[in-house]
């Protein structure tokens, strides 16, 4: 026997296990020691801008229980004693929102590029207008930092870093708790830009403990294009509570006074040349607005969710929620034709293989015990899917009542086509104080 041959002999025989970091794959386990010190899945030191659970919302207000049907095993009347609670909860709330469909200039060249396909069309589509909001609601200006949450590969905040060109002290921070691949952060080399990726759940993110936000003491912008369920309120939270609030305790510096204190007159007078100056907020607030295009109503968790009061003073609970969060599914799934999804599924499993954390364009919707052709049928699909859309109003409303409970003036609107994403709802709020947004043409 070679010597090579004794060495393959005991390689073999050596036995490999499951790592116990991550059963994904296998280590030697003799070697299992040395492994565990390198490992990519080994607990890595949390930094400072991660403290457990801060925006979670209180952990004794989990009052679902544990074991609840799914809606296709509720009888006919408890199915219509649901109805009920929401439609009379639902009484007064404005069903047809407001349309706000924009586009903005830095995506001219991308929209009309004909090497588009019908995919990479409507999210561009949806940018461009997501972009025009924030430019009309007067955010897109210097001296900031926009915080996108649910940031994937970064092209929200590449738009807006386009949009703003060379607009000085412009700051963004992409928060996505998974590793995203085919990033365009790397794309930006501005010397007035900063950009900074946080792999974190929101869940667990204080903004002001982030030593780019607490050195420079920017107001953020909170923005987000189709975040998730639960991730809207996170991030809700995320920003009125655990920043905003802070930031009010330390009574921070005026950023009106800090910009004449640390701004040339020439700085000024370039500005105000630019019309840059009228977007710099004359009084300064931690949080500048939010504007976040929501997604994903089924994905909501009673526990994290804002709106909590607002579902109380309706005399609604954690078990109405439960079901309204997964009736509001009936709004996006099973409504799209047959030739539709045919013709999209191929292009959607590229996108998910390629990004495995945006692009919730359709819901998401992955639930298939609720779908609308499991149901009783004493509802039509029209009536299944009305249901479904004010489930949603619903579960928005407590939302708006929350930012207004904390100080901002929130709105809803539709901000693209139901062809372009059949979730085209736009959340945008401002401070009080800060002046209404001009209306454009």
């Amino acid at each position: 026997m070679t010597a090579d041959g004794n060495s393959s002999r005991e390689e073999n025989a050596r036995k490999r296990i499951l790592c116990p970091l991550d059963p994904k794959h296998t280590v030697y386990e003799d070697r299992l020691a040395k492994h565990l010190k390198k490992c990519n899945s080994r607990e890595k030191p949390k930094p400072d801008f991660f403290i457990q659970d801060i925006n979670a919302g209180l952990k004794d207000e989990t009052e679902i229980p544990d074991q609840l049907v799914p809606i296709s095993s509720l009888s006919e009347e408890q199915l219509e004693n649901l109805i009920k609670k929401l439609r009379k909860a639902s009484e007064g709330l404005n069903c047809t929102l407001k349309d706000q469909i924009m586009s903005h200039p830095a995506l001219h060249d991308a929209l009309n590029d004909p090497k588009n396909g019908d995919s990479a069309a409507k999210h561009l589509k949806q940018q461009a207008s997501i972009l025009g909001n924030i430019e009309n609601l007067k955010l897109l200006g210097p001296r900031r930092c926009f915080v996108e949450f649910g940031a994937g590969k970064g092209k929200l905040s590449h738009w807006v870093d386009i949009a703003l060109k060379d607009a000085e002290k412009v700051h963004f921070i992409l928060v996505e708790k998974v590793t995203t691949r085919f990033k365009v952060d790397g794309k930006h080399r501005k010397k007035n830009s900063v950009f900074e990726r946080l792999q974190i759940d929101i869940q667990h993110l204080c903004l002001n403990k982030i030593p780019l936000l607490s050195k420079e003491k920017l107001p953020v912008v909170g923005i987000g294009k189709h975040l998730c369920g639960v991730a809207t309120d996170l991030a809700l939270r995320c920003l009125v509570e655990t920043y905003a609030a802070s930031c009010e305790e330390r009574n921070e510096e005026p950023l009106a006074k800090r910009i004449k204190n640390d701004k040339t007159e020439k700085e000024i007078n370039t500005l105000a040349k630019e019309g840059n100056e009228k977007n710099i907020p004359e009084k300064w607030t931690p949080v500048a607005g939010i504007v976040i295009a929501l997604c994903c109503h089924h994905r909501c968790d009673w526990r994290h969710y804002v709106g909590k009061e607002y579902f109380r003073a309706l005399g609604l609970g954690a078990v109405d929620f439960h079901y309204f969060q997964r009736m509001s599914s009936w709004a996006t799934c099973g409504m799209r034709k047959t030739t539709l999804e045919a013709s999209n599924s191929s292009t959607k499993r590229r996108d998910k293989q390629n990004d495995g954390s945006e692009e919730h364009d359709d819901g998401g919707c992955r639930i298939t015990d609720d779908s609308p052709e499991s149901l009783p049928g004493f509802l039509t699909v029209e009536e299944k899917k009305k249901i479904g859309h004010l489930c949603k109003l619903l579960i928005d409303q407590g939302r708006i009542k929350y930012l207004q409970q904390k100080g901002f003036s929130p709105t809803l609107q539709y901000y693209t086509d139901p062809l372009v994403s059949l979730e085209n709802v736009l959340l945008t709020a401002l401070p009080n104080h800060s002046s209404s947004p001009e209306t454009s043409a």
